[in-house]
């Protein structure tokens, strides 16, 4: 399925490496680095990230120090925010199973089972886009979030009135411009948007312009959501500061892991902000991990849209894909991550650049 985001279009595949560890004692974990190349960098970086410079941290260390060795990871090389995300995962997949309990007991014990799943709609075809809601929605699914900016203004606003006109109130409508627009003139096109009575509009401009964030925020009836201008607890701060956004979009391979996550919201929810599970085009494992995080953190309350192995994704390397029911996610309760990895499928499809003998 073709993906059109603004940002970056997206069509035939996606890059992702994966990362199994496994302890003397013959406990798996997994993990996965998703990385965008117009978001966090490449898959190749998070590969050279990993095996190269990473690598020699994490070999012989406890599995039980995830705090003491994520600070070592970051003295030792900046950035590559997917990689560590990988390390975390896997360490927190194998703490999970030698335990025998789910990785959201492990962050403070859940707050909720299930997590609304909010699907995008970015094909190229509308109509197909719109036909897809159709099927969902009879399925149960209330969350859409269109992507904007990518077409003409007068394309959007009658996409916005085509579905509204479609399903009335009966959807949740979210927008997301991806930094599309130009803070010059963009009052207009937001106040334009704000008929449709979208439940937020995410990162209307460019992540540098937080001055042009907080004057939106402060002009429009409809709350406002950083996701590129909030990358971790220092963005988080800082949007906070100046009033930036009404809300944050969490994800895991910004901020550099689940305890990182934890931390951003930490600072969102003392300020009443929201918390959206966003994502980049992660697979079954990431986004296992990404529901573990949601089910243990309260102010992640606005949904997640984890749905790329369900809708988008033709293969994946899971033995059974994460459950959705009547438009919800529903987080694993097995231990660890709560997954299966499919050996099979990582043999027959992975690319392996490198093995440790």
């Amino acid at each position: 399925m073709a993906r059109r985001q603004g940002v970056g279009d997206v069509k035939g595949t996606v890059k992702r490496v994966l990362l199994r560890l496994t302890t003397r004692e013959g406990v798996v974990g997994w993990g996965e680095a998703a990385p965008w190349e117009v978001f966090t960098g490449t898959a190749e970086g998070a590969f050279s990230a990993l095996d190269t410079y990473l690598r020699p941290l994490i070999l012989g260390r406890s599995a039980r120090g995830v705090r003491a060795l994520a600070a070592d990871l970051d003295r030792a090389l900046t950035g590559h925010t997917d990689a560590k995300a990988a390390v975390e995962m896997a360490l927190f997949d194998i703490l999970g199973r030698a335990a025998g309990l789910p990785v959201a007991e492990l962050l403070g014990g859940r707050v909720r089972d299930t997590i609304p799943l909010s699907f995008s709609i970015a094909d190229p075809d509308f109509d197909a886009d719109l036909a897809r809601m159709h099927a969902m929605t009879a399925e149960g699914h209330r969350l859409f979030k269109v992507k904007t900016g990518v077409k003409s203004h007068a394309e959007d606003l009658a996409h916005l009135e085509a579905m509204r006109a479609a399903f009335g109130e009966g959807i949740d409508l979210r927008v997301d411009y991806n930094q599309a627009l130009a803070p010059f003139g963009a009052l207009r096109v937001l106040r334009d948007v704000e008929v449709f009575r979208p439940t937020f509009i995410e990162q209307p401009v460019a992540r540098r312009h937080l001055d042009a964030m907080a004057a939106l925020t402060a002009a429009l009836d409809t709350p406002i959501l950083a996701d590129e201008s909030c990358f971790d607890a220092a963005d988080a701060l800082e949007v906070v500061r100046r009033g930036a956004a009404d809300a944050v979009s969490v994800k895991l391979m910004k901020c550099g892991g689940m305890l990182k996550a934890q931390a951003l919201m930490a600072i969102a929810e003392t300020a009443g902000l929201p918390g959206y599970g966003g994502t980049l085009w992660e697979g079954g494992i990431a986004l296992a991990a990404g529901t573990q995080l949601i089910a243990a953190t309260p102010g992640i309350s606005l949904g997640c849209e984890f749905y790329m192995p369900h809708h988008v994704l033709t293969e994946d390397v899971l033995e059974a894909r994460v459950p959705v029911e009547a438009g919800a996610v529903v987080v694993p309760q097995g231990p660890g991550l709560g997954i299966t990895v499919s050996e099979a499928a990582i043999r027959d499809n992975a690319r392996v650049l490198a093995d440790t003998h």
